[in-house]
């Protein structure tokens, strides 16, 4: 008989990084404007990490945060799951 075991979302935890990057910035840098990117996208600004900030770090800041927020321990936890589309190299994974 197998044990059955629950999952839930107890902690919710997030990191954003200090630079900000305004729509109105970016209209100095290219071809476009504020207007063209709100109503095409809805971004108004974006948020850029530090050349020695990684995924991994901003993963590391935000776990974290989740772990307070659910009055946890990291050795409360059984598992990790990162899924990203920016790595911080491409071998080996972000989530090792």
């Amino acid at each position: 008989m197998c044990e059955s075991k629950k999952t839930g979302i107890i902690g919710l935890g997030m990191y954003l990084p200090d630079n900000v990057l305004t729509n109105a910035e970016l209209e100095k840098m290219v071809d476009t404007t504020d207007e063209w990117i709100v109503t095409r996208t809805g971004i108004k600004e974006r948020r850029i990490a530090r050349s020695d900030e990684a995924t991994s770090d901003m993963a590391v800041n935000a776990a974290k945060y989740a772990l307070k927020d659910a009055n946890l321990r990291p050795e409360d936890i059984d598992l990790i799951i990162v899924a990203t589309i920016t790595p911080d190299m491409f071998f080996h994974a972000t989530a090792c």
